[in-house]
């Protein structure tokens, strides 16, 4: 295994993150609302909605290393942590199951305006009674003739109510366990299909969510991902893509705060010397520097994994759990290094709100260590 980038996979990082500094280095890291659509399209443009999508369908064709590297420099760059992230769960949780399991109708119809940022896309998993508990689903699909009939509601879906295509999950044979639900690629304006939101959140500001419901949502065998009695596999795969990518984008993340915080540490003086003369602000920074490199070898370990076809489910559970809970110490640590001037409304105060749900969403970190257990055969 190569641990250093190739000087081509460095340069497009490079030039990437130049890009996304010149587009979009003056958006707020605290927005008052959701992403605007010329601001997603700029996103497709760059290439950043398509990166793992078929080259032959506008994509990037990219294997999973490149496209974390890719999102870590889209991280990086961007101060809105949650355009990043809208970004990414448009791609990996949406794009890649349609890519992977859709009928080549369907990929054809929907995966060019994935990738260029023409349409966005929301992953419809989440219910009141159903997060991490993938058994506790309570939609369900009825198949009549040609066609399914969805009926229920999810209580949590990301990008929504700006969506134009909306992935979910339902029921299809209640005593199938395993092999009991199906996935469906919806049109947003399917009669029956409606969205509520968005909902006021903590932190991701600028990613709209809200509820997703169906009330005898009519749709054809055509929006069915893989086969009927799939719907699971199909989630674990692109929870696997999501686990090991879209944290690339908080690795971006960390890497700026530790940058801030370096410079500050420098250039501010109290009692007549360098902040960064402290030992106690100096390890501070270097146990920071520690966290990050760890995670990141953690992710890029799972991503290599991915591409060989050897990846096992702990290794994306061992590197989210390692980004997400270093992300949230990072934000803390940028705040105690910066003070008054990190508690004031702006990059560091948002990236403390915006790391606190990585901990959260794909799992939780409870869920994680489960998963890491049981990897060890406990």
């Amino acid at each position: 295994m190569y641990l250093d980038w190739e000087p081509a996979q460095q340069k497009d990082y490079d030039e990437l993150l130049a890009a996304v500094r010149e587009a979009f280095g003056d958006l707020p890291a605290a927005p008052d609302g959701p992403f605007e659509r010329a601001t997603w399209r700029r996103v497709g443009e760059l290439g950043l909605l398509g990166l793992c999508l078929p080259a032959e369908h506008g994509g990037g064709g990219l294997g999973a290393l490149d496209t974390a590297h890719m999102l870590e420099a889209f991280g990086r760059g961007c101060p809105d942590t949650g355009l990043v992230f809208s970004a990414a769960a448009h791609l990996l949780a949406c794009g890649v199951p349609i890519a992977a399991f859709g009928t080549e109708r369907t990929r054809a119809r929907l995966l060019p305006g994935l990738s260029s940022g023409e349409l966005v896309a929301a992953n419809a998993m989440t219910e009141t009674d159903a997060g991490s508990d993938l058994a506790g689903l309570r939609t369900t699909a009825v198949r009549d003739g040609a066609h399914w009939v969805l009926e229920g509601e999810k209580s949590w879906a990301s990008n929504a109510p700006a969506a134009e295509v909306v992935v979910t999950y339902a029921v299809t044979d209640p005593d199938g366990g395993w092999f009991g639900s199906t996935a469906f690629a919806l049109d947003r304006d399917t009669p029956g299909l409606v969205v509520d939101g968005p909902f006021r959140k903590m932190g991701l500001t600028s990613c709209p969510a809200g509820t997703v419901r169906f009330d005898g949502c009519r749709v054809p065998d055509s929006a069915v991902l893989g086969a009927p009695g799939q719907g699971s596999m199909i989630f674990q795969h692109s929870m696997g893509w999501e686990r090991a990518c879209l944290f690339a984008g908080y690795l971006g993340l960390m890497d700026r705060l530790l940058d801030r915080c370096v410079e500050h540490a420098r250039q501010r003086r109290q009692f007549g010397r360098r902040l960064a003369d402290f030992q106690a602000v100096s390890h501070r920074l270097a146990d920071a520097a520690l966290r990050l490199e760890a995670a990141r070898l953690l992710l890029y370990r799972t991503c290599f994994r991915m591409d060989a076809g050897s990846a096992e489910l702990a290794d994306a559970a061992l590197s989210k759990l390692a980004v997400s809970e270093a992300a949230v110490r990072a934000a803390v640590d940028a705040l105690q290094v910066l003070g008054a001037r990190g508690y004031l409304s702006g990059d560091v105060e948002a990236a403390l709100r915006d790391a606190v749900p990585s901990t959260l969403f794909s799992g939780t970190s409870e869920i994680q260590r489960e998963m890491i257990a049981k990897g060890l055969g406990l």
